[in-house]
């Protein structure tokens, strides 16, 4: 593949997940050393969703990527369906980190950490988080607009983005649910923070930890469904023109 096709794929994939991985990948680390700064399990689950959607992202951006070369001999139908599996591998991915966002949580309901430090600076990362998802979710819910052909502004944007989030090409819909679940899991952790910093009812650090888990769950599930309903489609309708 000729390095001028390379960077023609790259310019036309999915802008919305490149955006995103940069953005989560620098919120992860900065995370990841505020909860090790503060011992806030809130901010540490945080972390691992920052980091399980870079991670996740860079599939997405990966298959969309892929999924324009055309086709071979050995592939006559095209790559389309790499949007599909990337999404599907990106949703096992949330999977694991779920998994270990709601064992922290557990073991830190039982076993409450020590009162957080650094209150400004946790608060402070966490605005930081909202800004740069929100901007990407904002951006995710154009794109699923401009996929279903609607024109809208302002918070009619926000409601044809719901409505339409279906038609939408995978690697937007997949970007649209993780930073639908960025945003409210930054909320979550920023009321746990300030929350368990003003009571000192550490424990409820942890309920909320699971609780983040158990969007992050509730993502992985959703996309690894609808991705592999359409995969199974896609493939239905592939075979069918084949036979034809």
């Amino acid at each position: 593949m000729e390095i001028k096709q390379v960077i023609k794929y790259i310019k036309n994939g999915n802008q919305s997940s490149a955006l995103a991985m940069t953005g989560n990948m620098l919120i992860a680390v900065i995370e990841f050393i505020a909860g090790a700064i503060s011992g806030s399990g809130a901010m540490y689950a945080a972390a691992m969703h920052s980091l399980g959607d870079a991670v996740n992202q860079g599939f997405i951006f990966m298959g969309s990527v892929l999924s324009q070369k055309k086709p071979t001999k050995r592939f006559p139908n095209g790559f389309e369906s790499l949007n599909y599996i990337f999404s599907i591998i990106a949703a096992l991915v949330v999977l694991t980190m779920a998994i270990e966002t709601i064992n922290e949580g557990c073991h830190l309901i039982w076993h409450p950490s020590e009162p957080s430090r650094g209150l400004l600076i946790n608060v402070l990362i966490l605005v930081l988080n909202l800004v740069i998802d929100g901007a990407v979710l904002i951006k995710a819910m154009k794109e699923i607009n401009e996929d279903s052909r609607v024109i809208e502004k302002g918070f009619r944007l926000v409601l044809q983005s719901f409505k339409n989030v279906s038609k939408a090409a995978p690697p937007t819909r997949f970007i649209f649910f993780e930073d639908l679940v960025s945003v409210t899991s930054a909320l979550l952790a920023m009321i746990a923070v300030v929350f368990t910093a003003i009571t000192q009812i550490h424990f409820l650090d942890g309920v909320f930890t699971v609780i983040i888990g158990l969007l992050m769950l509730w993502v992985s599930f959703r996309v690894g469904y609808d991705n592999i309903v359409e995969l199974v489609r896609s493939s239905a309708i592939m075979d069918n023109q084949y036979h034809d």
